[in-house]
C-alpha cells in the first residue's frame, strides 16, 4: 500500500504498465499472469484507499499458486480498502480531536497563568512558551511594534534558551543571555511587516528562502507561523512559530487551532493588564487616603501640641522646665518635618522615576536604606522643588549619594540624617541651598558621628 499509488506487476514480479493502466467499473485494477494489463482474474489486483474521496493510498494484491484472483476475491479486496479508508478517517478525525484538545487545554492554561498576576515579560514568555509546545515548533517568540515603526523579539522560548525550564529559571541573566533571539528586529520596509503591523496572519513555508523574511535568524528555521495577538480592536503584538528547516510544513487544522489560540492569548493578556492596573489603582488610592489621614490627623495632632507646649514654655517660671519644653517643641517640629515627607513619597507612583527635586532626595535616600542598614531621616526646609533646579540640583545629589556611601562604609551606623535647606544665606550674600548629612557612625575608632556640608549658590 503506498502513498502515491501502486504500479501493478505480473505474479513473476516484473514491472507492470503505467499508471494508466485500466480501472474496471469495480476500481479494481488488474494485470495478467505474465504481467500485462488484463480486464480480470490476472496475475494481480489493485484498488485505491479512499479516504474522504480522496485516494490516500492503493492496497495491491498478488497472485500466489492457487492462480487468478476470482470475482469473490476481487468484492473481499473492495470491503479491505474500504474499510482501510474508515480507519484512516476515524484515526485522522480523532488525531485532529486530541489536537483541539490540547490547543483547548493550552489556551485555558495560559489564561489561568496570566490572571494570576504575572509581570509583564513573564506574561509573554508564559504565551510563547506554552504555543511552542502546542504547535512542536522550534521556537515561540513574541513580537511588538517599535517607535521606529518596525517590530522586535521581546519574549522568546526555545529549546536551547530556557524553553524547557520552569518561570524562576527562565528569567535567569544566564537562561536570557543564551537566547540571542530576544532583541531581533524586523526593520521598517519589511515586505512581511505591513502584514503583521495590520493584524493579519502569516504563513510562510520555509523561512531560509522567504523573500518576505529579513532578519539574521531567519536561516535556522522552516515553515512558520505569524499570528496576530489582538484583542478589542488593540493590536498587542505577534505571535511566531517557527519549526526547524526540514520539518514538516502546518496542517490547515494546525494553523486554526493557532489562530484561535493567539486570539485568546491575547484576550488574556488584556485582561490580565487591566487586573493589574486595577490592582495598581487600589494601591494608588490607598496610599492617598493614607496621606490623607497622615494630613488632615496627625500632622494637625502635632502642629496643635506643639503650640501647647509653645504656651506652656512662656508661663514656666523654671529655666530648666523652659528648656525641656524648647527641646521638645523642636523635636515636635522635626517630627511633623518627618511626616510631611513621608506625605510626598505616599503621593509618588512607586513605579515612576520621580520628576521633582524632593522626590529625587527621597529616591536616592530610599535605595541607600539597604546599604546603610536604616532609613535615612530626610528634612527639607524651603521651597526646595521651585528654587533648586539645575545645575545646583544635579550636583546636589551627586554629593549627597557620595555622603550616603561614605557613611555606608562606617561602623556601627544607626541614624542617618540628611537635611536640605533652599533658604540659607551665603557668605557672600548670595541665597543658596545647604544639604547636611549626619551619621553615628564609628571613625577610627570614635563614635562621635560624622556630619558633611554642602552647599551651592542658586
Amino acid at each position: 500500500m503506498g502513498g502515491d499509488g501502486l504500479r501493478d506487476g505480473g505474479a513473476d514480479g516484473s514491472p507492470g504498465a503505467s499508471p494508466d493502466t485500466a480501472l474496471g467499473g469495480d476500481g479494481l485494477r488488474g494485470r495478467g499472469a505474465d504481467g500485462s494489463p488484463g480486464p480480470g482474474g490476472g496475475g494481480s489486483l489493485s484498488v485505491p484507499i479512499l479516504v474522504r474521496d480522496e485516494e490516500f493510498g492503493t492496497l495491491h494484491l498478488s497472485a500466489g499458486s492457487a492462480g487468478a484472483f476470482s470475482d469473490s476475491d476481487r468484492g473481499l479486496l473492495r470491503i479491505l480498502a474500504g474499510q482501510a479508508g474508515i480507519a484512516v478517517g476515524n484515526a485522522r478525525l480523532y488525531e485532529t480531536a486530541r489536537q483541539r484538545e490540547r490547543w483547548i487545554e493550552g489556551a485555558a492554561a495560559v489564561t489561568t497563568a496570566l490572571l494570576t498576576g504575572e509581570a509583564a515579560a513573564d506574561a509573554l514568555m508564559t504565551v510563547a512558551q506554552q504555543a511552542r509546545l502546542l504547535a512542536g515548533a522550534a521556537a515561540g517568540v513574541v513580537l511588538q511594534p517599535t517607535p521606529a515603526g518596525g517590530m522586535t523579539i521581546v519574549a522568546a522560548a526555545t529549546d536551547a534558551a530556557g524553553g524547557g525550564l520552569p518561570p524562576e529559571r527562565r528569567r535567569h541573566p544566564a537562561a536570557a543571555a543564551q537566547n540571542d533571539l530576544i532583541g531581533t528586529t524586523i526593520e521598517p520596509g519589511s515586505a512581511v511587516l505591513e502584514q503583521l503591523l495590520g493584524g493579519e496572519p502569516v504563513f510562510i513555508e520555509d523561512s531560509a528562502t522567504d523573500p518576505r523574511m529579513t532578519t539574521h535568524v531567519r536561516s535556522r528555521f522552516g515553515p512558520s507561523m505569524m499570528l496576530p495577538l489582538q484583542a478589542g480592536g488593540r493590536l498587542i503584538g505577534t505571535l511566531a512559530l517557527p519549526r526547524r528547516r526540514g520539518d514538516h510544513p502546518y496542517t490547515a487544522v494546525e494553523r486554526l487551532l493557532a489562530t484561535q489560540f493567539a486570539s485568546q492569548a491575547a484576550l488574556a493578556l488584556v485582561l490580565a493588564d487591566a487586573q493589574q492596573s486595577r490592582q495598581r489603582l487600589a494601591v494608588f488610592e490607598d496610599r492617598d487616603r493614607i496621606a490623607r489621614d497622615l494630613h488632615d490627623l496627625v500632622v494637625q495632632r502635632l502642629f496643635a501640641t506643639g503650640m501647647m507646649l509653645e504656651s506652656t514654655r512662656r508661663r514656666a517660671g523654671s529655666a530648666p522646665v523652659g528648656t525641656a519644653l524648647d527641646q521638645a517643641v523642636d523635636e515636635l517640629e522635626s517630627t511633623i518635618q518627618e511626616v510631611r515627607t513621608a506625605i510626598f513619597a505616599l503621593q509618588q507612583p512607586p513605579a515612576d522615576a520621580p520628576t521633582t527635586f524632593r522626590g529625587k532626595v527621597l529616591k536616592e535616600t530610599a535605595g541607600a536604606a539597604a546599604v546603610l542598614g536604616v532609613q535615612p531621616s530626610v528634612h527639607f526646609s524651603g521651597a526646595v522643588d521651585t528654587r533648586v533646579t539645575d545645575p545646583a540640583a544635579g550636583r546636589l545629589l551627586r554629593a549627597l549619594r557620595r555622603a550616603l556611601a561614605a557613611a555606608s562604609r562606617r561602623l556601627a551606623v544607626t541614624r542617618v540624617d540628611v537635611a536640605v535647606d533652599a533658604g540659607v544665606g551665603l557668605p557672600d550674600g548670595r541665597s543658596g541651598v545647604r544639604l547636611t548629612v549626619f551619621d553615628d557612625g564609628e571613625t577610627d575608632g570614635v563614635s562621635a558621628g560624622t556630619t558633611v556640608t554642602w552647599q551651592a549658590p542658586l
